[in-house]
């Protein structure tokens, strides 16, 4: 009998040592550099973030770095209108909205996300270095203007800086869905401690992000306007480098998820499926055919969750409606309209695209708080481990940009009064109206993205299969791309239908109407909130 007792009390004390010993090892599917399980004490978690974050904040700064001032480049460099100019910009943003979808396909089906962000950078960075000999070197780019007479770009100027914009556009393409999904998947999601701290993550995530924003907006900005465009496309194509380092430095402490096939395959069937069922009355007679349907269908990964009855209908309209949200956040113009007003403080003369760093400023101090504090405190009441469920963040965060854009509405209106009261409005010259009273915009459009970004980015990462998670960022970030092709449909509309009296005129904007167009979006926004609210409300979400 003691031999009885002391075997089954070793073999207790194996179990145990056992089921220690899984512990210590991600149990997500992930595996480390070596193609391993990943050990929890060296690989993931908050080790490998900071490589992450500050890849995120270089890469960032180095896009903002040219995007912010960019319509400025347009319109003092290459002598094109405000119309024009605009229109180029947001069709370029627009572009690196979109070819997420082109990085997301790699990732997910051949190359997995670390490798895709790898690739992609190289091609991020040739471009930088294009846009940078577009800027430097004389014979590519246009002379300067003699009086009122101003050289257009050649057809050789325009392609080489062109060609620099859309392979930073397509570069971004690689980075922008993944890095999202590769920072969160360094968190164990069967494990509860790591799950809570992924919802962290996100916050500060986009926290990086906005530093590199914030030095953007700030020091790049002023050193393109005052020490020339060669420095200041320089400095972003260094940190681009830099970006590219600290990813690679951080590789032994990353953990991997690996690729799992086509999602565009595997989306296409879902939809199809859906499209073919969506009139049926899931009674309780369908309920067996439907369930040996999906039963048959077994390649298709994500669908494993049609195959419980109670979530058959609750699933379906979770993967179609992963394709209705959307949001459009603009305010290209606000260093448009900046111009125009009072610059000077002392003998310094403010950058307009300068007043961007309180847009990062709001990010910089909401974030903190949010997660410090407002979590804390609406979780006492909601119940929710994160406080809001993501789709109320995303729309608390789509009102306060409808504010934004009210503000900035309000803002040229008294602008424009200030310009027709003084006799400004042929002569174009600055109104003495201070340019800080921009900062309420900034100010709202940057604690709007808090809201609405962090939990566009959430909402797509929780709410996707792994297999199409690259996927279905990319997805989130065609939201931007909508806003910004609208945008540019709507000036070049505007333009077209208002002739001499246009809104935006090329030279002059104390003769036109900027104000209407601001109220245009103001309008669009207040559209959108209630169709958003009315997904939100048919989505069947659950806490966590």
């Amino acid at each position: 009998m003691g031999s009885i007792d002391e075997e089954r009390s070793l073999l207790d004390v194996e179990q145990s040592l056992i089921q220690e010993e899984v512990k210590l090892y991600a149990e997500d599917g992930s595996v480390d550099i070596n193609g391993n399980p990943p050990l929890k004490q060296t690989t993931g978690n908050w080790k490998a973030c900071p490589f992450i974050f500050a890849n995120e904040c270089c890469e960032r700064l180095a896009y903002y770095g040219i995007a912010k001032n960019l319509i400025t480049y347009f319109t003092n460099e290459l002598h094109e209108s405000n119309v024009s100019a605009a229109r180029h910009v947001m069709t370029w943003q627009g572009t690196c909205y979109i070819t997420p979808l082109i990085g997301a396909l790699i990732a997910d089906t051949y190359w997995g996300r670390y490798w895709t962000i790898a690739c992609f950078s190289a091609i991020y960075f040739i471009g930088m270095v294009a846009l940078t000999l577009s800027a430097s070197v004389p014979g590519l780019k246009p002379e300067g203007c003699i009086g009122s007479i101003c050289p257009p770009a050649t057809m050789v100027q325009s392609t080489v800086l062109f060609l620099g914009l859309y392979l930073i556009a397509l570069g971004t393409g690689g980075i922008k869905p993944c890095v999202s999904s590769f920072g969160a998947d360094q968190f164990d999601k069967t494990d509860p401690s790591e799950r809570v701290r992924k919802a962290s993550f996100f916050n500060w995530f986009y926290f990086s992000i906005n530093v590199g924003a914030f030095v953007s907006s700030t020091l790049l900005v002023w050193v393109q306007e005052n020490c020339g465009w060669e420095l200041g496309f320089l400095i972003p194509t260094v940190f681009m480098g830099l970006a590219t380092a600290s990813f690679f430095f951080g590789t032994p402490l990353y953990r991997f998820q690996k690729p799992r096939g086509s999602p565009i395959t595997r989306v296409c069937q879902v939809l199809v499926a859906a499209y073919r069922k969506f009139h049926l009355n899931i009674s309780e007679e369908n309920h067996t055919h439907l369930f040996e349907i999906f039963a048959e269908n077994r390649k298709i990964e994500h669908t494993d969750g049609f195959l419980t009855k109670p979530q058959l209908s609750q699933k379906k309209t979770r993967n179609l409606n992963l394709f209705t949200i959307h949001g459009t956040f603009i305010y290209t113009l606000f260093v448009q309209q900046g111009r125009f007003m009072k610059r000077t403080l002392g003998s310094f003369e403010i950058p307009p695209a300068t007043l961007g760093m309180f847009d990062t400023t709001s990010v910089l101090i909401t974030v903190p708080i949010y997660d410090k504090l407002i979590v804390p405190f609406v979780r006492r009441f909601t119940g929710i481990t994160k406080g809001f469920t993501d789709l109320q963040r995303m729309g608390i965060g789509l009102l306060v940009s409808v504010l934004s854009m009210t503000v900035a509405a309000i803002v040229e209106m008294v602008r424009l009064k200030l310009a027709r009261d003084l006799d400004l409005v042929k002569s174009g010259n600055i109104v003495p109206l201070n340019i800080f009273w921009q900062i309420p915009q900034y100010f709202l459009m940057g604690t709007g993205g808090v809201f609405f970004f962090v939990g566009r980015i959430e909402f797509f990462y929780e709410q996707s299969p792994d297999s199409v998670r690259s996927l279905c960022s990319a997805w989130a970030l065609l939201t931007t791309t909508l806003g910004n092709y609208l945008s540019s449909m709507i000036i070049t509309l505007v333009a077209y239908l208002s002739g001499k009296d246009c809104w935006i005129p090329s030279d002059n904007l104390n003769n036109g109407h900027l104000d209407y167009f601001f109220w245009l979006l103001v309008f669009l926004g207040c559209v959108n909130l209630p169709v958003f609210v009315f997904f939100s409300v048919k989505y069947t979400h659950k806490k966590v």
